[in-house]
């Protein structure tokens, strides 16, 4: 599969859609994505005919305008990161969702949905579609899953045991792990995991958003071993 070449300009949209203001004043709504392709269509088979002939208003980088969701998936997968993140759902967690996205933007291998099945994908901003979702009923399904896979669980959370993310050498192959707001990790999972890791704060607020630590703990991971950033 190819990029799109060069020296070609995606097409922008024909029209952008005009709202009227309170004050009735017209109010340009910038339109998403890009419009029919301009030209002879190029060549390839992870090109969609239907997006070259209608455009592509999806929420996907320059890089795959007009592709075939399979081909975005398939490039994905030959490029992903070796670390996983991993979510309890025993309360239906409206965090999920923006760790779905999140996981998508740091090129996470897999997410795992520990507990209940279902969790509000509004926050995914469909990008589960192109992040592989994987679930497991029980801790005890999930950490068999983990060790046959040969990944260290790192627990991120609060305990008195916990040792700094910031200065923690994190492993290549791990799967992070992240509670629900509120109770955090479950027991279970602070016992499995080979280790706890806590986010330094300077507030007055004793934790923050899960999702908002999922992603401070995927960039760590990124910072490491993406930009080789050596840990003090």
């Amino acid at each position: 599969m190819t990029d799109l070449p060069s020296n070609t300009a995606l097409p922008t949209p024909a029209e952008t859609p005009v709202e009227t203001t309170a004050e009735g004043e017209a109010e340009a709504k910038p339109e998403v994505g890009v419009g029919p392709w301009d030209g002879e269509w190029p060549e390839g088979e992870h090109w969609d005919p239907d997006l070259l002939r209608d455009g592509d208003r999806r929420n996907v980088v320059d890089q795959y305008r007009y592709w075939k969701h399979e081909a975005i998936v398939a490039d994905l997968d030959s490029k992903r990161h070796d670390f996983h993140i991993a979510i309890e759902n025993w309360q239906h967690d409206l965090n999920i969702g923006t760790v779905v996205r999140t996981a998508n933007a740091f090129l996470a291998k897999e997410v795992h949905i520990i507990g209940r099945r279902r969790w509000n994908r509004r926050g995914a901003m469909v990008t589960d579609r192109y992040q592989h979702v994987r679930h497991h009923p029980t801790v005890e399904d999930f950490v068999q899953w983990a060790e046959g896979e040969g990944l260290a669980v790192i627990g991120i959370d609060i305990f008195p045991d916990s040792v700094p993310l910031e200065t923690y050498d994190l492993p290549r192959n791990c799967v992070l792990v992240f509670g629900q707001e509120g109770p955090g990790l479950t027991p279970e999972v602070h016992d499995a995991a080979v280790a706890t890791l806590s986010i330094e704060q300077f507030g007055s607020t004793r934790s923050m958003n899960a999702a908002s630590a999922a992603a401070i703990a995927m960039h760590a991971w990124v910072r490491r071993h993406v930009f080789q950033q050596a840990v003090s």
